[in-house]
């Protein structure tokens, strides 16, 4: 049997990495960042401590890499292109989009950003890509600019006030969140064209009443 290629070694190394990482992003959002154990990662990776702390030396360093990437996520939403209105709308859908599909991502960086022991870990993250959260901040601002607003740094602040606003309610009530009516409420709210067809789960119906005691999906 032949040795494996350099390019078969890298490509099984990412995907033990990727495993390491889908494994403690769900044990650190079923138990929190202090409860989650590097034992119960390797369980749920199915790979050895030795591999794990090969990659990532510390609970805190997997942390680290899952913000990172967080951000980064982020971030890309404003490098779209189009019209003013057409590239607000396509941040508006991104930011939403990826609200619904990555709930447990959400979750976690909640309560990362939120508890008091932990939220200097997001800080880190936050100054190690100060450069991509200026430059979001700038794009969002420019893209303001170009609509005509008075103030854009305060519609670029009002805006990530908002869609940060619909994050944290998906992460809370998950499948009971109203997605695709809020959706197209920003959309009235910011004068763009109505939606021509639906991109996220309806959510409940009119009369249906949020509550954090149901088991939320996601």
């Amino acid at each position: 049997m032949s040795p494996r290629s350099a390019e078969a070694n890298e490509e099984l190394r990412a995907q033990s990495r990727e495993r390491i990482l889908a494994a403690a992003l769900e044990v650190f959002a079923e138990k929190g960042y202090h409860d989650a154990t590097i034992s119960e990662i390797t369980t749920r990776a199915g790979v050895s401590r030795g591999l794990l702390t090969y990659y990532f030396p510390g609970k805190q360093n997997l942390v680290d890499e899952l913000l990172d990437r967080y951000l980064d996520g982020v971030s890309a939403l404003v490098e779209v292109t189009g019209t003013p209105d057409e590239r607000l709308a396509a941040i508006i859908d991104g930011v939403m989009a990826l609200a619904v599909a990555t709930v447990p991502v959400q979750r976690i960086t909640l309560s990362l950003v939120i508890n008091p022991a932990t939220h200097p870990l997001f800080a880190a993250a936050e100054s190690r890509k100060e450069e991509r959260v200026v430059a979001l901040e700038d794009g969002l601002r420019a893209l303001f600019a170009a609509r005509g607003a008075e103030d854009p740094a305060v519609e670029e602040v009002l805006l990530r006030s908002v869609l940060e606003g619909v994050v944290f309610k998906t992460a809370v009530y998950g499948d009971q969140y109203p997605a695709e009516p809020v959706r197209r409420r920003l959309y009235a709210l910011y004068g763009l064209p109505a939606p021509r067809a639906d991109l996220l789960p309806g959510g409940p119906p009119p009369t249906g009443r949020m509550r954090a005691d149901r088991a939320p999906g996601g």
